[in-house]
């Protein structure tokens, strides 16, 4: 097997969110549909597919639906066993999950048709090197695809300055943790750099508008904020202390009680031709 060798800045990052069951719950509710619909018309019945930080494994049980072939990895033992458990629970028989890391991918050259991504390139430290390694797990004429969010591009009203100071904390520490928050509008970049001459890019977003979207959506970031690995990073890296986290996690569920909320999550999308 042959794989690139990672530099140690690429294994540097931390993941900001952790696998806190909020995030783990957050991420479940993804689907094919809301996550990757850029993707899904350039799929066929006999792709094989690489799902890379695949999480709980939501939008890798509807890929699987749709190709041949899935082979999932995350390199969270929490998340690879919230993944097998969603498979074995929807009778898939054609997904194969497991630990991997995407600096140095667990798989010959040239061996799948589609390589995937969703919210990981923002968590890397060198996101280069890692759609360099996509693409060499690429076969010749396949497909790497990514999204990523762009923080920066997120709005919300009516104002608030908890969101404002929870926007600020976290691309903060994102950074601090060798991230990049901002990643949607520089995927374009990064692909270039990585070497595809073959890219469409594109954006799409998320809307929490309705009374149970913003519910959910107001409370997974009020849990992540006393309760995951954002918490114990933030405190650790001396960015906040518990009180603030405790007042900007009453401040969302303030925000979003209100009935003219709205949020609006900006995503960066890539179809690169390996």
């Amino acid at each position: 097997m042959s794989s690139s060798e990672p530099s140690g800045a690429a294994r540097a990052a931390t993941y900001s969110h952790g696998h806190h069951a909020s995030v783990l719950a957050s991420h479940g509710r993804r689907t094919a549909e809301s996550s990757a619909a850029y993707l899904l018309p350039h799929l066929r019945a006999d792709d094989v597919l690489l799902d890379v930080g695949a999480g709980p494994g939501s939008i890798t049980a509807d890929l699987a639906g749709r190709v041949a072939r899935v082979d999932a990895v995350d390199s969270a033992d929490a998340a690879v066993a919230a993944a097998r458990q969603l498979v074995a629970g929807r009778g898939l028989t054609n997904v194969h999950v497991a630990v991997g890391d995407v600096h140095a991918l667990d798989a010959p050259d040239d061996a799948y048709d589609v390589v995937h991504a969703h919210q990981v390139l923002q968590h890397l430290a060198d996101p280069v090197a890692a759609l360099r390694e996509m693409r060499r797990v690429c076969r010749p004429g396949g497909t790497v695809a990514v999204r990523d969010a762009d923080y920066a591009t997120m709005s919300w009203f009516p104002a608030s300055d908890a969101l404002e100071r929870w926007l600020a904390l976290y691309s903060e520490l994102a950074r601090r943790n060798g991230g990049e928050p901002d990643a949607g509008r520089r995927l374009k970049s990064w692909a270039l750099e990585a070497g595809f001459t073959d890219v469409t890019a594109s954006g799409s977003v998320w809307c929490f508008a309705s009374a149970e979207d913003l519910a959910w959506w107001t409370g997974t970031w009020a849990e992540r904020l006393t309760e995951s690995t954002f918490a114990t990073s933030a405190l650790g890296h001396g960015l906040s202390d518990r009180a603030e986290l405790e007042a900007l996690a009453a401040g969302w569920r303030a925000w979003g009680a209100d009935p003219r909320a709205w949020f609006l999550v900006p995503h960066g999308e890539l179809l690169a031709r390996a």
